[in-house]
């Protein structure tokens, strides 16, 4: 849930001393602020209470206690403090300060929303979009989306451009999608310049262009979010893989598929095992092929389950054992994988009845692992 970002430049302090606290909350000095504001929330104050509940919520020259935000951010917000009902709401959705609540966040994102506050304008679309609080709803998330991406709230250019892209809530439309995700993206939002490469690269409904598609996702790969970051590294791995837009270069490909893979991308993890497989860009070697397969099946990664049951079949890079094979081919099948199901009648027929039984049984008990990383 976007975390909240309490900047009341719009308001129009009344008092020195509210002014004067203000400025040294902007400023980050907060011992004044909290000398200044103090006095002023005890009195009643809706803006002093909302600032006090920021300083309580992130321990910023008191120590940090939610509940305590709560109170200063209920106090605020019964006043009609748009920006305390939205930190109230986030105190609500992620149970801080008070038992999780998704009906009561709404509620509160409501308010703040009603009022223009784009973020929680974008967080009650998320609501929507999720069905937290709220019967799942995808033309209402649009609403509530669009409202924050028209604000300029790069999180909701970035949402509305996702719902364009997909037709969820809005029709499908490749363009509008591209303009919503090309505003946030500018903003450095690293899931819209993530999703900007992968249109790029793939050209829908506009012609690939593999040099803008490296640019846009050299952007979200240097970013801190960790799912757009390890989606934007697994595409530049692809581009030198595949030399597009650059010149072919599988060392370069391998040290963008580690960075990924490091993070517990199953797609990059079965791409090194390909690449140690088949020696690309590195000494060939199985059992690190073996290793790189092992880690993206236990995310459930048909493609991996298949490499690695054909390796112990062969015995290569793992010792031979048919059971094993049996298991991954199983899975990979299970899951409507056509190639998985013939390869496991194939090693089926090399097996007994009882390794048949055997491998049925693990198959049955295993469990994926998210975001399995070395």
């Amino acid at each position: 849930m976007k975390a909240a970002i309490l900047f009341f430049a719009l308001c129009v302090p009344a008092l020195a001393d509210l002014a004067a606290g203000q400025r040294a909350y902007d400023s980050r000095d907060y011992a004044t602020a909290l000398s200044e504001l103090l006095p002023l929330a005890k009195q009643g104050d809706a803006l002093a209470q909302g600032l006090l509940g920021a300083m309580y919520d992130q321990g910023q020259a008191v120590p940090q206690d939610h509940r305590e935000a709560v109170r200063w951010f209920r106090l605020a917000a019964e006043q009609g403090n748009a920006f305390a009902q939205f930190n109230l709401g986030v105190a609500y959705h992620d149970g801080q300060g008070v038992p999780q609540d998704y009906k009561e966040a709404v509620r509160w994102f409501r308010l703040a929303a009603e009022q223009g506050n784009a973020l929680a304008q974008f967080n009650l679309a998320v609501m929507y979009r999720k069905g937290q609080g709220v019967q799942l709803e995808d033309t209402e998330a649009a609403k509530w989306c669009r409202l924050a991406a028209d604000q300029g709230d790069p999180d909701a250019q970035a949402g509305l451009g996702t719902m364009y892209y997909a037709g969820q809530g809005v029709p499908q439309d490749y363009r509008e999608a591209m303009r919503w995700l090309r505003l946030a993206g500018l903003q450095g939002n690293a899931v819209a310049q993530s999703m900007l490469g992968a249109i790029y690269e793939e050209g829908q409904d506009i012609a690939p262009d593999y040099k803008e598609a490296l640019r846009w996702l050299r952007l979200a790969a240097a970013q801190e979010n960790s799912v757009a970051q390890r989606a934007a590294r697994l595409h530049v791995g692809l581009m030198y893989y595949q030399g597009q837009g650059v010149q072919q270069d599988y060392k370069e490909a391998m040290r963008w598929y580690d960075l990924a893979a490091d993070e517990g991308d199953a797609d990059a993890q079965l791409n090194l095992g390909i690449m140690y497989e088949k020696g690309q860009g590195v000494l060939q070697d199985d059992k690190e092929a073996a290793k790189w397969y092992r880690l993206a099946v236990e995310q459930g990664n048909a493609a991996a389950q298949i490499n690695l049951g054909a390796m112990y079949v062969s015995g290569q890079g793992v010792p031979q054992d048919y059971i094993q094979a049996h298991v991954w081919f199983n899975l990979a099948g299970a899951g409507g994988n056509a190639a998985g199901i013939k390869c496991r009648d194939l090693v089926a027929g090399q097996m007994t009845p009882a390794q048949i039984a055997e491998a049925q049984r693990l198959a049955r008990e295993w469990k994926p692992r998210a975001g399995s990383a070395r």
